[in-house]
């Protein structure tokens, strides 16, 4: 009988030991993701804002030899991150697939222009600066009208600052739900024990004497569950480094590493802070109040 009992308490034990990890570990997944969110934010807005470009139309009578040297000239300019070249007769074939008609036979004649696609660096990609790379691309007599939507600009770079802002609050709040989850999983394992920590107090064992096993189990289960989010995470940034190498730096030994450290700090700290305040809580504890 003796045997079963014991057989038992030591399954519950694993039980919780396992429960306990696996509750770290999802917490610290999660928060990890924000974290991966959190670093990247910058390269996120940079991403959006080198997508923003603007249209230069050429002139109708304008040679190519020149067209195509003012299309050299701004790829080399210090603020333009790529250009591309596209002839009236290209621009036709794209405008017929998109629009599945031959518009060209229909009028008659090809009424579109050749133009150069823009794309500029994400510093310059504001309505300040678009101004002054307007009025200098508008000095070259090849071109004749240069179309963005000035609004669209606008709307970025205000949504880029707001959703940094939303995602760093959310990051924080994420971290507290994550010490208040993982503080009431370690509280729950620790009541758990409460007589054993009376009655080590009653046989002498010193405060610190006490909190040392279990500060080493706890902070070993933060280790272990810091170490499977990280699995986690490294499975989830392998399966989604495809679709969004160009957005997040899956690329970035670096910024990796740190991500996978500061989930290690995290769950070492949070686990350990919040076992020593829950026995510090059961040392104080009169025996009477250790039954409710």
């Amino acid at each position: 009988m003796s045997n079963n009992n014991q057989i038992n308490s030591g399954s519950r034990l694993r039980s919780s030991y396992l429960t306990t990890t696996i509750s770290i570990a999802l917490v610290l997944f999660l928060l990890g993701i924000i974290g991966l969110l959190t670093l990247n934010a910058q390269r996120l807005s940079v991403y959006v804002k080198e997508n923003i470009g603007f249209t230069i139309l050429i002139k109708d009578n304008a040679r190519e030899a020149e067209v195509k040297r003012l299309e050299k000239l701004l790829s080399t300019s210090p603020f333009i991150k790529s250009t591309q070249y596209i002839d009236k007769e290209t621009a036709a074939q794209d405008l017929k697939k998109e629009l599945g008609e031959d518009f060209v036979d229909f009028l008659g004649y090809n009424p579109l222009l050749s133009c150069i696609d823009v794309k500029l660096y994400a510093d310059y990609a504001n309505a300040d600066s678009l101004v002054l790379v307007e009025d200098m691309i508008m000095a070259f007599p090849q071109v004749k009208e240069i179309l963005y939507q000035k609004n669209l600009i606008h709307l970025v770079n205000d949504n880029v600052k707001r959703i940094s802002f939303v995602l760093a609050g959310f990051a924080l709040l994420l971290l507290l739900v994550a010490i208040a989850l993982i503080n009431n999983t370690i509280r729950l394992s620790v009541y758990s024990k409460r007589f054993i920590i009376r009655t080590m107090q009653l046989v002498g064992a010193t405060k610190g004497f006490i909190r040392k096993p279990f500060l080493l189990l706890t902070v070993l289960h933060g280790f272990v569950g810091a170490t499977l989010a990280i699995a986690m995470l490294s499975g989830l940034i392998y399966f989604t480094s495809g679709e969004l190498a160009g957005v997040i730096g899956f690329q970035d030994l670096y910024l990796v590493l740190l991500l996978f450290a500061m989930v290690i700090i995290c769950g070492v700290l949070i686990t350990f802070f919040s076992t020593f305040l829950a026995v510090n809580k059961y040392l104080r504890l009169k025996t009477d109040d250790l039954y409710f």
